[in-house]
């Protein structure tokens, strides 16, 4: 099948190959989609230590091609490179190079942002990668900003990811952008993984929250989510789980890795998404909908978490429209 430089996702291999996060890239962009009513994305594998390379595992992986192939891609991902004191190739920081200058998609998985950090591409840019990396980034690349607990950065062009698992949400971030939170969702369920975590939740989470604890944190938070169109207090959540605030708000954070604060306005802001993709309804009920105290705050509110104000995101993205 030809490669279409218009969807085509390319995935970049090399000997010492992190097989989870090349995986991921396959499970999400590769496999058929019989599904959806709508051509998914052609898929190749570009390699940069020739046509077989040596993956972690003892696994072998034959590539479609040389570094050639990513001048035809419009999105480039590229798992964690293999050693993140060693510099990647100059034909491999060339390609990528060139590729960011004719506008293609890049997006880092753990340590892949290595490959970005060495290419100049990342300078006074905010970027990720896996917490235990970040202090040599910050080492080999101080131009770099280097964010903490966050699950990936999404700076437009490109987009970078923490951990492994970090990079399952990155890759799900990009196919809601091109096609929507309704087949982001399937795609997740497909791969039965959570249908979407905010870029900004923290990596590392010490305490998971049980699934019934009960009159806890979690009956909390769904209780909150079943009225988000009111305002709502830690008191109130608090109450639900009863606790006294003092003790709502550390296990809270133990568990959920945020304050309670961040994560309603992040819950505001998912609720208001789902309803400008998948409903007709106007601003203002959304508004009132998602718990805003007026149409204008819920604007301000949405374009500082998304980046695109409300009525943008529903032309790019309701799945009603056409």
């Amino acid at each position: 099948m030809p490669l279409d430089p218009a969807d085509l996702v390319a995935v970049l291999v090399y000997d010492g190959l992190c097989t989870f996060e090349f995986g991921l890239a396959v499970e999400v962009f590769a496999l058929d989609r019989p599904e959806f009513e709508f051509p998914w994305y052609s898929f190749a594998v570009a390699s940069c230590d020739g046509p077989r390379v040596r993956a972690l595992g003892g696994i072998t992986v034959e590539a479609d091609g040389d570094l050639s192939v990513l001048s035809r891609a419009r999105t480039i991902v590229l798992p964690g490179w293999r050693d993140r004191e060693e510099r990647p190739p100059e034909a491999l920081l060339d390609a990528i190079r060139e590729a960011h200058a004719r506008g293609a998609r890049l997006v880092s998985i753990c340590s892949g942002v290595f490959i970005l950090a060495a290419a100049g591409l990342l300078d006074g840019r905010r970027a990720t990668t896996h917490w235990r990396h970040l202090p040599v980034l910050r080492r080999l690349h101080p131009q770099v900003i280097a964010e903490e607990d966050v699950l990936y950065v999404d700076e437009g062009e490109i987009i970078s990811s923490a951990g492994s698992s970090a990079g399952i949400d990155a890759c799900l971030h990009l196919v809601r952008r091109d096609h929507g939170g309704a087949v982001a969702n399937a795609v997740a369920r497909r791969l039965v993984a959570p249908p979407h975590r905010q870029g900004g939740q923290a990596q590392y989470v010490p305490a998971p929250i049980p699934v019934r604890p009960g009159r806890g944190v979690a009956r909390a938070m769904d209780w909150a989510r079943a009225n988000l169109a009111r305002p709502l207090a830690v008191a109130d959540l608090a109450r639900e789980a009863a606790m006294s605030e003092r003790t709502f708000l550390r296990r809270f954070r133990d568990g959920a890795g945020l304050s309670p604060r961040d994560w309603l306005a992040a819950e505001r802001v998912a609720r208001a998404r789902d309803l400008l993709e998948a409903t007709d309804l106007p601003l203002d009920a959304i508004a009132g909908q998602c718990g805003y105290a007026s149409p204008e705050t819920f604007r301000a509110a949405f374009r500082r978490a998304v980046g695109a104000p409300p009525a943008a995101w529903r032309a790019r993205f309701s799945r009603r429209a056409g």
